[in-house]
C-alpha cells in the first residue's frame, strides 16, 4: 500500500516536471480562480457583518434632540411614546451616556474619541417598537414632536445593504461557477496531454494486469499537486491583501459604519479551508474527466 502510493507521488510529480509550461498554466487558472473568490469572499463577509449590525436595529427608532429642548418637553415626548400601542419601552439617554455606548462600539480604539474638546453627541430617546414594521408609524407621530433635530431609522439603510448583499452574492456565484469550469477544462487538458504522451506505457500496464485505479492515481495526484499548490498561493496572497487593507483603513470603516472588519485569524483560517477544499476538487475533477475516454471508466 505504502510503496504504492508513494509511486502514484513519484509520478505526479515527474509528470508535473514534465509538462511545467501546461501544469503552469493550470497553476496560474485556479489560482486567478481563488483570488477573484477570496475578495469576492472578503467583501460579502464584511457586508454581512454590517448588515447584521444594522439589522440589530429594526426595532430601534432614535429621537435626536436639539440642546436646547427642555428638559420639560423631553418628559412629555417619552409620556406621549410610551403610551402608544406600539412602543415595548423608551428610553433616554444623555449626553454622557451616547458617548460612553460609542467608547464601548469602538471597543480598543476609543482612544480617539479622547481628543475632543466637548461632547458633540446630542441628547436622545430611544424606543423599541413591538415589530419592524410598527416602526414608521412611530416615526410619523414622533416627527410632529418639536425641539427634534433628526430622528434615526433604519429599516431602508438595511433594506438597501440587503439588496446589495444579495447582488454581490448573486454576481459573485456566477462569476465563480464560470472560473470553476474553465479551471476544470484548463487542468483537464493538462492531464490529458500527460497521458497522450504516455499512451504506449498506459497500454502495456493495461496488458500486464494493472487496475484502472492504479493507472489513474499518477494523473490523478498530479491534478491535486497543481490545485494544492494554487490554493496555498491565493490564500496567501488574499490573507496578506485583507491584512493590508484591515491595517490601513479598519479606522475610517469603523467611523462610518460603527463597525469593524471581521478579524484577519478567522478570514484567514476560513479561505484557507475554503481554498484547498475548492483547490484539491478541481484538481481531482480536472484530472478524472481526462482520464474517462482512455480508460472507460
Amino acid at each position: 500500500m505504502m510503496k504504492s502510493f508513494l509511486y502514484t507521488l513519484k509520478q505526479a510529480a515527474t509528470q508535473v516536471v514534465r509538462n511545467k509550461t501546461m501544469a503552469l498554466t493550470s497553476l496560474f487558472s485556479i489560482t486567478a480562480m481563488l483570488l477573484i473568490l477570496g475578495m469576492f469572499f472578503i467583501l460579502a463577509v464584511n457586508v454581512n457583518l454590517m448588515t447584521e449590525n444594522t439589522k440589530q436595529q429594526f426595532d430601534l427608532v432614535e429621537i435626536y434632540l436639539l440642546d436646547e429642548t427642555p428638559e420639560s418637553d423631553i418628559q412629555s415626548m417619552m409620556q406621549s411614546l410610551s403610551s402608544l400601542d406600539t412602543v415595548d419601552s423608551v428610553e433616554f439617554l444623555s449626553k454622557d451616556d451616547a458617548m460612553a455606548e460609542m467608547q464601548d462600539r469602538w471597543g480598543e480604539n476609543a482612544y480617539l474619541l479622547d481628543g475632543l474638546s466637548e461632547n458633540p453627541l446630542p441628547r436622545s430617546i430611544r424606543i423599541t417598537v413591538h415589530d419592524v414594521s410598527d416602526a414608521e408609524s412611530v416615526v410619523e407621530y414622533a416627527e410632529n414632536f418639536s425641539g427634534v433635530e433628526d430622528i434615526k431609522y433604519s429599516q431602508s439603510e438595511v433594506e438597501k445593504i440587503v439588496r446589495i448583499t444579495n447582488g454581490i452574492q448573486i454576481g459573485a456565484l456566477i462569476v465563480i461557477l464560470f472560473l470553476i469550469i474553465v479551471s476544470v477544462i484548463v487542468v483537464s487538458n493538462t492531464v490529458k496531454l500527460t497521458v497522450l504522451a504516455r499512451g504506449r506505457e498506459i497500454s502495456i500496464m493495461k496488458y500486464v494486469g494493472a487496475t484502472n485505479w492504479f493507472i489513474r492515481g499518477p494523473f490523478l495526484a498530479e491534478g491535486i499537486i497543481i490545485g494544492i499548490i494554487a490554493a496555498a498561493v491565493s490564500s496567501g496572497l488574499v490573507s496578506l491583501l485583507y491584512y493590508w487593507v484591515a491595517r490601513s483603513f479598519s479606522q475610517q470603516i469603523l467611523v462610518l459604519f460603527s463597525t469593524g472588519l471581521v478579524p484577519i485569524d478567522f478570514m484567514s483560517g476560513n479561505l484557507i479551508v475554503i481554498f484547498m477544499s475548492l483547490g484539491i476538487s478541481i484538481g481531482a475533477v480536472g484530472s478524472i474527466i481526462s482520464m474517462r475516454k482512455f480508460l472507460d471508466a
